[in-house]
Formats: structure tokens, C-alpha cells, sequence
């Protein structure tokens, strides 16, 4: 049986030897086989009866011009005289029929092109110009040295075996290989890619001169990388994108993604039929478990705490779900807390029991404020030969969601209500942003992390992400996006070309992550988690800072209060009326014993003067209520 082996071993490594050979004759084969349809169809009877009028004129007009020709030259013989009668008229109907032939020679060339030889007898033309001499020449040499001198006609013969062997391998059908678990639409897609269809119907769809390898079944789908002649690029050939689809006959839904090759005239197809994150499970959430799934390799994906990032999604691509897999590890260790600026409110009340939320307008400027301060101690804090502070159940990593970026940004451009007698008008709103891009910028080192979220990443008057933020995030991830303008803005100006389309991505759930110069992208399956699940997570501490500026301990770390009794920090209107009973009598002395920014104390003032426990005497003084008996 060993001899059965190795001939079934030889057939194999043949075929398979003819099938990498076929794509690059195929082609050749295209074109001779275009060419000789070509002149198939020009080969009509009208076509050769005009060919043999022309021929017939040609003749005619031919015989004309010499018999005009030998005239005028026994006019010259029988005449001296260039002027005579004679040789002028000789002359004036040598160019007469000269012209007449010329014509006929123009109109019998045309017709020619019309009614042009078959290709195999064009071929048996050329090769006989070469064969008949080399053939000549080998037996001229052979005779002359008394040997047998092959070299010419050989050379001959190597001529016709390669054009015929060529078109054989250019019209070969490969022997493929289809893995048996292939689906049947992967099938008559892999048929589709074969070399032999394609250059058989690209023309017709405006794609001749590229050809593709057999297609590869890999755990993300089908790939096949393309050949482009002179007349391509990569960019060009993904510009034909509708064109190839049709081609393939593929699903609109079906993702497909065109990018380069491994050398400037390689492209390559991929069909995502598939996906390496099947049968996964991703919902819910455990301490340690990755973000998502990359669909390509089946790679678990980590995102690190501690990254500034921005997380982009349109409205339904799964944004909040895919998100909050990652607030409840910032939120988890003991040395980990977590801040939610949510003004739309949805997200941040799923949060209350492990996180400090900020909803109204005043308590976003408020945290921010606090954010900032806290960030400013923490960086005096910093030792020398250190990038950051160590963090630990005293300093925690402080991660500042922003959700959303820009209801945020329109908070933040709320026109300030001007103050009058003895009112101080609204804070200056614009100070919430001013205090988010100073913690995008320097609250790194001080571990307070700003992950910014948004629905629209644009950078116009309505969009969702600052500028000045925008270029401090390191870590940028972007769900199912509106617009190819939308990516770069994400993933930045060469997204495009480096095939960072989130504008592609399925919805919900599909994200890609762009950690760093190396990513790829890659589309990954992410972890969803409900709001129920976040509300059935175990309490944690929540951050708030400490009453005092100057405390030696800058945070103070309770459980959210939910009654007056509870131990832990003193609210902001219990501060500003002690303060008030303590003799503060105008906004600036509450402010400076308290240590609350302005806008906070002038909220709590109007509000305690409201229910009675303040008032305001008549030169604008701030007074304890018992005083106004």
C-alpha cells in the first residue's frame, strides 16, 4: 500500500501546486478568451462581404496607380520638357491614382478590423514566424557541427507549450477544498471567490483586472486576498464595495470589510459569516471577567482601570449595557470609588447605593469643584520618582463617569442669572467644564480618571466630546456610530484608511477598542449588563470629600446617608447655617468658613431664608431666623 500512498501524496501536492498556479494564469486566460469572443462576433457575413469589396476596390485602385505610374514615366522619357502637355497630364493622374489607392488601402484596413482572423489562426501565425526559422536554424547548426544543436527550436517549442499550457491553467477549475463546516451561504460565497467565476463576471461589474485567491474559512469568516493590475489600488477596489457585493451576491446585512494587502497591489475580502465570540456567554458580571470577546481571534478583552476613556455609541447600539460592566469594577475593590455625572438622570439612579451621583446642574458643578480641590492636595501628595499617588482605602482611584457628554457640555453654556440686592445670582456654570478639562488634564497622577460617554462624538456647537478632553484620552472604544465623520472623530483622521469603521458595526452590543498604535480593529462582542443587575450589586462606599480644606485626611468616605441620624458628613446647609450662627453675616464670610464654592452656598441660603431658618436683614445682612423676632 505504500506505493498508493505516496502516488495519492503526489496527486495532492499536484493539485494543490496547479491550484496556487491557476489565480495568476487565470487572467491570461480571461483576455485570450474576451479577445477570441471578440472576434467571433465580428466575423458576420455583412462584415466579409464589405472586407471583399474593400479588397476588390484595393486591387483595382492598386493595378490603377502602377498602370499611372508607368505613364508618367514614358512622359518623362518621350519629353524633356516638364511643361509639356504630356507629362502634366501623366503627372496630374499619377497623383489622382495615387490618392484613389491610398483611400482604398485606408478603407480595406478598416475593413479588416471588422472582419478580423481568428485568434487561433493569429496564434498559429506568430508561432510559425518563430517555429519555422528556430526549426531552420537547428538543422542549418546541427549540419555544420555534425550534432544535434536543439537550443533554437527548442526555445520554439518552450513558446508554444507555455502559451498553451497557460491557457490551460487559466481555465482550470481549482479542486477546492471546502471544510465540512461550512455553512451552505459560505459555500456559494467560497464558490463566488473562486478565481474562475470572478474573472469570468468581474467584467461586468466594472472590476476586470482583479483576482482573487480561493476563499479560507477562518472562525471569523471567509477571506480571500485579491490581485490588482495597474489600473487599481486598494482604495479604489473598496470604493467598488456595492460592485463586489453584487458580485458575491452576499446579504445586505452581511459585514463585509475591504482593506490592503500585504504589498500595495494585494486587497483583501472578508465576509463575516461568522464570529470567534459564538457561543460565549457575556451577560452579567463577576470581578476580573474581561469587557467583551474579539470576534476575529476569540481573545478575551481587558480594559485596564486607571485609562482615561471615551466611549461613543449611537442611541440603541448598547452603550449603557456595554458600559457598565466597567463602572462596576471601578467601583468594586475597596480601594476604588465611583463618580456618575449623568444629567439625564436614567443611568446615574441605577447607581445610588455605590456611587456618588451628580444630576442637577448644581451638583455636577458642585463634585467637579470638589474634584478639582481633591486633585490639588492629592498632587502635593505626590513623592518624588513617582508618576502617581499610591492609591488605597484613604486615597481610592476616583473614576468620574460622564454620561452624558453632551447634555454635560449644554449644562455647562446655561446663561448665568444675574444677581440683585442681596441676591448673588447663579455660579458661573462655564466652571463645569473648566473643571473636567483640568481633571482630563492633570488628575491622572492624583488617580481620579474621567471616562467620557456620549451618543454624538462631534466636535461642533452640538456635539458630544470637547476638544481639550478629547486630546487627553488614551483609551478610545466606540459602538455602532452614524456616520464615517463620527469615526474619525473616535478613532482619529486615519481611521478610514486603517479600517476603523465603527460606522459598520452592528447593533447592539459590537464595539471596536483603540488602546494604542498596535490595535487592530477588530470588532468585539461586548458584556451587557442590565440596570437590574447593577441594582442588585452589593453596596460600596461612596466618596465624598471631608468638611475641612485643611483636614489632614482629605476624603471621608461613608455609605450614601439615608436618614438624618446617620454618622458621617455634615450636609452643605447644616455647614452654612452653623456658619451663620457662628456670626458669618455676608455670602464671601459663609463661603470662606465653610469651604463651599459660591454657587452651593447661595442655593442653601435661599433655600434655608425660604423654609425660615435664615433672613436678611434690611442693610442685606445674613441672619439667623430667631433674630427676626
Amino acid at each position: 500500500m505504500d506505493w498508493k500512498q505516496a502516488w495519492t501524496t503526489t496527486a495532492t501536492t499536484t493539485n494543490t501546486a496547479l491550484d496556487a498556479l491557476a489565480p495568476m494564469c487565470a487572467p491570461f486566460a480571461a483576455r485570450w478568451d474576451r479577445e477570441a469572443e471578440r472576434r467571433t462576433q465580428l466575423r458576420t457575413p455583412e462584415n466579409l462581404k464589405a472586407l471583399m469589396a474593400a479588397q476588390r476596390e484595393h486591387n483595382s485602385a492598386r493595378s490603377t496607380a502602377a498602370m499611372a505610374r508607368n505613364q508618367r514615366s514614358a512622359a518623362r522619357k518621350a519629353s524633356s520638357n516638364p511643361l509639356s502637355a504630356n507629362r502634366r497630364a501623366a503627372r496630374t493622374a499619377d497623383k489622382a491614382a495615387r490618392q484613389h489607392h491610398s483611400q482604398a488601402r485606408a478603407v480595406m484596413k478598416v475593413a479588416r478590423k471588422n472582419y478580423p482572423a481568428t485568434l487561433a489562426a493569429r496564434c498559429v501565425q506568430t508561432h510559425a514566424a518563430h517555429a519555422v526559422p528556430g526549426g531552420l536554424a537547428t538543422w542549418l547548426m546541427s549540419e555544420a557541427t555534425n550534432a544535434l544543436t536543439l537550443w533554437p527550436a527548442s526555445v520554439s517549442a518552450g513558446l508554444i507549450g507555455l502559451n498553451a499550457a497557460g491557457l490551460w491553467l487559466g481555465r482550470r477549475q481549482p479542486s477546492m477544498r471546502l471544510d465540512d463546516g461550512m455553512t451552505a451561504e459560505e459555500r456559494r460565497l467560497a464558490s463566488r471567490l473562486d478565481p474562475s467565476f470572478w474573472v469570468q463576471n468581474a467584467d461586468a461589474r466594472g472590476l476586470s483586472g482583479t483576482v482573487p485567491t480561493p476563499a479560507k474559512l477562518t472562525p471569523a469568516g471567509l477571506i480571500s486576498h485579491v490581485r490588482l493590475d495597474g489600473r487599481w489600488t486598494p482604495k479604489t477596489f473598496r470604493a467598488k464595495a456595492d460592485e463586489i457585493r453584487a458580485l458575491l451576491g452576499a446579504r445586505s446585512d452581511l459585514r463585509m470589510e475591504i482593506t490592503s494587502g500585504s504589498h500595495g497591489d494585494r486587497a483583501t475580502i472578508t465576509l463575516r459569516t461568522r464570529s470567534a465570540a459564538d457561543g460565549i456567554d457575556l451577560s452579567g458580571w463577576k470581578p476580573g471577567e474581561p469587557w467583551g470577546v474579539d470576534t476575529i481571534t476569540g481573545e478575551p478583552i481587558m480594559v485596564p482601570l486607571g485609562r482615561r476613556m471615551l466611549i461613543a455609541g449611537t442611541s440603541g447600539s448598547g452603550k449603557s449595557w456595554s458600559t457598565r460592566a466597567l463602572l462596576a469594577e471601578a467601583s468594586e475593590a475597596s480601594d476604588h470609588r465611583l463618580v456618575v455625572i449623568d444629567p439625564k438622570r436614567v443611568e446615574a439612579i441605577n447607581w445610588e447605593h455605590r456611587a456618588r451621583t451628580a444630576i442637577a446642574i448644581e451638583d455636577v458643578l458642585d463634585v467637579t469643584d470638589e474634584l478639582v480641590i481633591e486633585m490639588h492636595e492629592r498632587l502635593a501628595l505626590v513623592p518624588r520618582g513617582r508618576d502617581t499617588i499610591e492609591i488605597s482605602q484613604e486615597r481610592p482611584r476616583i473614576t468620574v463617569f460622564v454620561d452624558e457628554g453632551a447634555e454635560v457640555i449644554t449644562m455647562a453654556r446655561k446663561k448665568r442669572a444675574k444677581g440683585s440686592d442681596g441676591e448673588p445670582g447663579d455660579p458661573d456654570w462655564s466652571q463645569i467644564m473648566e473643571n473636567l478639562g483640568t481633571l482630563a488634564r492633570m488628575a491622572r497622577a492624583a488617580e481620579i480618571i474621567l471616562i467620557w460617554a456620549t451618543q454624538k462624538p462631534t466636535m461642533d456647537a452640538k456635539g458630544g466630546i470637547d476638544p481639550q478632553i478629547s486630546a487627553q484620552i488614551t483609551y478610545r472604544a466606540a459602538l455602532a456610530l452614524s456616520t464615517s465623520g463620527e469615526s474619525r472623530v473616535v478613532f482619529g483622521e486615519d481611521a478610514t484608511e486603517k479600517g476603523w469603521h465603527a460606522h459598520e458595526l452592528p447593533m447592539p452590543g459590537v464595539a471596536m477598542l483603540r488602546s494604542g498604535p498596535k490595535a487592530k480593529p477588530h470588532p468585539i462582542n461586548t458584556r451587557a449588563f442590565s440596570p437590574a443587575d447593577v441594582i442588585a450589586l452589593p453596596e460600596r462606599p461612596i466618596w465624598k470629600r471631608g468638611t475641612s480644606r485643611t483636614a489632614v485626611s482629605p476624603l471621608h468616605l461613608v455609605k450614601e446617608d439615608t436618614s438624618p441620624a446617620a454618622a458621617g458628613a455634615e450636609t452643605n446647609r447644616a455647614r452654612v447655617l452653623r456658619a451663620v450662627h457662628e456670626g458669618a453675616r455676608t455670602l464671601r464670610d459663609i463661603t470662606d468658613r465653610t469651604g463651599i464654592n459660591k454657587g452651593s452656598v447661595s442655593r442653601e441660603v435661599k433655600t434655608l431664608m425660604t423654609s425660615g431658618a435664615l433672613r436678611k436683614s434690611d442693610d442685606g445682612m445674613v441672619l439667623p431666623g430667631q433674630e427676626a423676632a
